[in-house]
């Protein structure tokens, strides 16, 4: 949709600044003609408005826009009829065409990046509600923060909206990865409420992507976290000491961000009331009551894409509370325990809970490569020493495939990793044995089985 009203529109452009080249051409016959071009402009995207594709608030902006330059049309009009015999000058003419080609094309920029996703169908009866709030951890301080502010966890929860009186659903608690944020799978909670789970979504601050803090303001990913995360990519072996240091500090931040959450849900769901841990921004409290009040403390899964896999694995191991966990695409950073001749020594305990782990395609064939000459990945150890290991690797994937990302924009899935195959297909793979596993290990209702490649 993007592309064609450009091309549309620059077309029109470039119409009306021919039409308009040549100082014989009178003033008020431009001026007539532009306003012309604006009319028809704002006609198309009108029209557009009324197509049935999503993501219509792409084009608000563009319209307000061709609004705005009609109504200076109208008035230069209006006011060059007076003029009888003025010329309008061939340079103006095609500097308005090149200034209005340009910011229209800024203005369709959210068009081209963005599609009309609207989500993908789920297979359970329950229709999905959300709400939000933020958790405020009076034990730390924010260390990306100056001024001593404790530390806060937004939380987001899905949840069945038909939930009946004394009805419980399993809870899975999901944790973003780097620069990613809340919303990252939510094709894979709407599937997973709409079978009978509450899921609470977290933002790590400073780790997302954004988030928003008690005070309204908009909190951006570090940028020294993004620069050491960006430069981590390759054998964590080259430089394993520096490594380690680095892999701790962020496990750290994001393991005590995910127990402080689990923590405060459980001591809110066993109270049945909200201390002063929690701000509201929308003043929810009753309905998050509710949720905490449907949802099944004995019955806990973690899951998280990327980093927040290796935080899902790690505080599996830590909390005797969790049931089941699930990483997709995560390298296990917690896993690692020190170093040994140079090289990063991974632990030797077995895993202790259920655990179903997803790999990409092109990371699937760098460790063939890399355990064939003598390397150990930490995910191989904990899959094959886990109470119950699976792996799953999708083939012609990249990283990102593993989220909603290349759906809402294939654009920015592509810049940041996404495979040739489509990632509708592959998060139809996914948002199937992610709840088939969790109605396994977190309801107790039926064996589970993968294929290692699919």
């Amino acid at each position: 949709m993007g592309l064609i009203l450009f091309v549309l529109f620059s077309v029109l452009e470039i119409v009306l600044a021919v039409k308009g080249r040549g100082k014989e051409k009178e003033k008020k016959v431009w001026l007539k003609n532009r306003l012309f071009v604006r009319l028809a402009e704002i006609a198309v995207v009108l029209i557009a408005l009324l197509l049935p594709f999503g993501q219509k608030w792409r084009l608000v902006p563009l319209l307000g826009f061709l609004a705005l330059l009609a109504l200076i049309a109208l008035l230069k009009w209006l006011g060059g009829r007076k003029k009888e015999g003025t010329v309008k000058k061939t340079g103006t003419a095609v500097f308005n065409c090149v200034f209005s080609i340009l910011f229209i094309g800024l203005l369709l920029v959210p068009a081209f990046v963005f599609t009309g996703y609207k989500g993908l169908p789920v297979s359970g009866e329950h229709p999905v509600a959300e709400v939000s709030a933020i958790l405020i951890d009076s034990s730390r301080t924010d260390s990306f923060e100056q001024d001593g502010s404790f530390r806060e966890v937004p939380v987001h929860f899905y949840y069945p909206a038909d939930a009946a009186e004394g009805e419980s659903f399993p809870l899975v608690v999901f944790s973003h990865g780097a620069f990613g944020y809340y919303q990252s799978n939510t094709s894979t909670y709407m599937e997973l409420v709409s079978r009978g789970y509450v899921v609470a979504a977290l933002d790590h601050p400073h780790h997302a992507f954004f988030t928003e803090d008690t005070a309204g303001k908009t909190v951006l990913v570090d940028t020294g976290f993004f620069r050491t995360a960006m430069a981590a990519n390759g054998d964590p072996n080259d430089n394993a000491e520096a490594n380690l240091k680095v892999f701790r500090e962020w496990m750290d931040l994001r393991t005590a961000d995910m127990n402080f959450a689990v923590d405060t849900l459980e001591a809110a769901g066993a109270s049945g009331s909200l201390d002063s841990a929690w701000y509201l921004p929308a003043n929810d409290a009753e309905t998050i009551l509710n949720v905490l009040k449907m949802t099944d403390f004995t019955k806990i899964g973690l899951m998280g894409h990327s980093m927040g896999g290796a935080t899902a694995v790690q505080l599996g191991r830590e909390r005797s509370d969790i049931s089941a966990v699930i990483d997709l695409d995560g390298t296990m950073l917690g896993e690692y325990t020190g170093v040994e001749n140079g090289k990063l020594t991974i632990r030797e305990e077995a895993y202790p809970l259920p655990v179903l782990e997803f790999n990409n395609w092109e990371t699937y064939n760098d460790r063939k490569e890399y355990l064939a000459q003598g390397g150990r990945y930490p995910n191989d150890e904990v899959i094959r020493g886990a109470a119950e290991g699976y792996a799953v690797t999708i083939r012609d994937t990249k990283h990102m495939d593993f989220t909603d990302l290349p759906l809402l924009s294939p654009f920015l899935g592509k810049m940041l990793g996404s495979g040739e195959r489509g990632c509708e297909e592959t998060m139809t793979i996914v948002n199937t044995l992610v709840p088939e596993f969790f109605d396994h290990t977190l309801k107790g209702t039926g064996a589970f089985s993968v294929q290692d490649i699919y």
